[in-house]
């Protein structure tokens, strides 16, 4: 496991937006490094784009009468109390989510869901959050969601396209001062390599897999053996194991969709802790100057921001993002 670079982190207060499709997405993705920048000063905000209305009920135990019927408004507090827990500010973009399709051929996505939303308008609502937030750091997902749900493939539609148009001084200026953000992040929260580590730890403890919690950890490692290998594409990983207790606490919030009894927490914190004490990132554009990459990876998302960066000057002066261009290999497709 490679290590990355070890340095203190940046100083600031800087801010981070992170977009997300559903809620829950927030804390299965990045949890622990919000969390540990919010505790270092810094402020934190999650973007959540629809309501996890069609959401499945994944725990047995929320499986009961008046769920269903109540979904919007227990996700709704669900989400409040992963916010409190993570210490993060939240907002909701306000539409409805779309659903994960299933069947071959899949049926039709429902109208008026996420993902067949008018892009330009979900644009214009994410640079005007984006304007009024005012972030150095963008998140978002890659060009495959993370996972392709429809609404992870929109969430990085209009990311991407936000990201340039907040920064546009002739785009929209009803919407607010441009801002440019100084870097985008794709979060990398399932890279193969980290199941397989945490696999390989509980099979040392138990050769013979007879623990449960063994055998559900070696299903979460063959789950995403079938998932497109993401690492290489990795360029940062955030040290976070102290902050882990925080997203595990952050997933249980969300008790529709997350079954604590589930592969998810086959591993205990203090093993993952140990084993994989950090979370990863993509950075896919930046407007400031960043390390080569045979410097190693960076271990902040803040590395090479400066404490001075007025993003709506650089708006207006026209500073150009450098994308960092990349592509599965055509066998992982």
């Amino acid at each position: 496991m490679a290590d990355s670079k070890a340095h203190p982190p940046t100083p600031g207060p800087f801010r981070v937006l992170a977009i997300h499709a559903h809620p829950d997405d927030e804390s299965s993705k990045g949890a622990a490094t919000m969390a540990r920048y919010v505790d270092e000063g810094h402020r934190v905000r999650v973007l959540t784009c629809t309501g996890g209305e069609r959401g499945d009920i994944l725990n047995p135990l929320m499986d009961k009468p008046g769920v269903v019927e109540n979904m919007v408004a227990i996700r709704r507090r669900e989400m409040a109390h992963a916010a409190e827990i993570l210490g993060i500010e939240h907002t909701w973009l306000g539409y409805h989510d779309s659903g994960l399709p299933q069947g071959d051929p899949p049926p039709a996505l429902p109208e008026g869901c996420f993902a067949l939303a008018d892009e330009d308008e979900v644009v214009e609502k994410v640079v005007r959050e984006i304007r009024d937030y005012q972030p150095h750091v963008i998140i978002t997902y890659d060009e495959n969601g993370g996972y392709p749900h429809p609404d992870h493939i929109m969430v990085h539609k209009v990311s991407i396209r936000a990201w340039a148009q907040a920064a546009d001084p002739q785009y929209a200026p009803e919407l607010g001062e441009p801002w440019a953000a100084a870097k985008l992040y794709y979060s990398h929260g399932f890279v193969r390599p980290k199941f397989q580590a945490l696999a390989d730890q509980m099979e040392r403890r138990d050769p013979q897999v007879e623990d449960p919690q063994t055998k559900k950890a070696l299903e979460l490692l063959e789950f995403f053996r079938r998932m497109p290998d993401v690492y290489p594409r990795v360029t940062t990983r955030v040290p976070v194991a102290q902050w882990l207790p925080r997203r595990y606490a952050a997933l249980r919030a969300h008790a529709t969709q997350i079954d604590p009894d589930g592969p998810f927490f086959a591993v205990d914190v203090d093993t993952e802790a140990e084993v994989w004490p950090t979370e990863e990132y993509e950075l896919a554009q930046s407007r400031v100057p960043v390390s080569a990459p045979d410097e190693g990876l960076e271990s902040e998302l803040f590395d090479d921001i400066p404490d001075s960066w007025d993003g709506i000057a650089q708006a207006r002066c026209g500073v150009e993002a450098s994308p960092r261009p990349h592509t599965y290999p055509e066998e992982q497709k």
